[in-house]
Formats: C-alpha cells, sequence, structure tokens
C-alpha cells in the first residue's frame, strides 16, 4: 500500500489535468470579460474612436465607437500561461476622481477576472482617452 500513496504523490502535480486535456481561454475571451467587469462600474465606459491622438466628435454617427458610459471600453489582452496582461481604453463619468475610478476598475478587473477564469492578471493599463457628463444637449431649434 505504501507504494501506491508514493505514486499517488509523485503524480500530484499531474492532478490538475483529467482525460478532458489542457483548458486554454483565447485572449479575445479574457478582453471581453475585462470589458464586462470595467463596464460594471457606474462611472467608467466606452471612450471615442481616436485619429492621431484626436477624439473624433460625433463618431459615434459614423458607425464608430463613441464616448458612452453605457458601452464597453476598448481592451486587450494578453494571456501567457496563467498571466495575463490588460490594456483598455475608457471614459470617465466627470466629476468623479479619476485614479479613484480607474483603481476601483483594476481591482474589480482583477478579482472577476481570476474568479471566471483562474488566471492572474499582472498588470492592467488604463488610458483615460475621456471624461463624460450625464448632461443632455438641449434640442436643436429650427
Amino acid at each position: 500500500m505504501t507504494d501506491l500513496a508514493a505514486i499517488a504523490d509523485e503524480e500530484s502535480p499531474q492532478a490538475e489535468r483529467n482525460e478532458l486535456g489542457k483548458i486554454t481561454i483565447a485572449d479575445k475571451v479574457v478582453a471581453k470579460i475585462a470589458a464586462q467587469a470595467a463596464g460594471e462600474n457606474p462611472d467608467a465606459g466606452a471612450a471615442a474612436a481616436r485619429l492621431l491622438g484626436v477624439a473624433l466628435p460625433g463618431a459615434g454617427h459614423l458607425g464608430l465607437r463613441a464616448s458612452d458610459l453605457d458601452a464597453l471600453p476598448k481592451t486587450s489582452a494578453d494571456v501567457d500561461g496563467s498571466l495575463v496582461v490588460l490594456s483598455m481604453e475608457l471614459s470617465v463619468r466627470w466629476p468623479a476622481a479619476v485614479r479613484e475610478v480607474t483603481d476601483q476598475v483594476r481591482s474589480h478587473i482583477r478579482d472577476r477576472v481570476r474568479d471566471l477564469t483562474g488566471l492572474t492578471v499582472q498588470e492592467v493599463r488604463i488610458v483615460v482617452a475621456a471624461l463624460v457628463t450625464d448632461i443632455t444637449p438641449p434640442p436643436r431649434v429650427r
């Protein structure tokens, strides 16, 4: 019996694998999970598309991404084994404190990605590209 216990102990690193094999999670899937997690913060959302570093106002009418607190931010992920590096471009509700919002978003993303995938988020790079107000513009008079 001691021989079987010794063999089981030797194989314990292999216990994480089973007859189904190894599960890998695509970069795009992790990026979507992170974007959804960021969108769960009411003070963060999508930022308008940019051309040569300049935001394109009215980009939403052209079918491009517009600054919107109800939309998901542009996100990319680089998965290397069990580690993830995320990059995100988002907008922040004005007058919320940018640092507080980005810290909350980073923390929530790390938790959600870890809980849903088992991966460890090593770094979350956030670019705040726009400040958005909830003030709706007045109607145009013709």
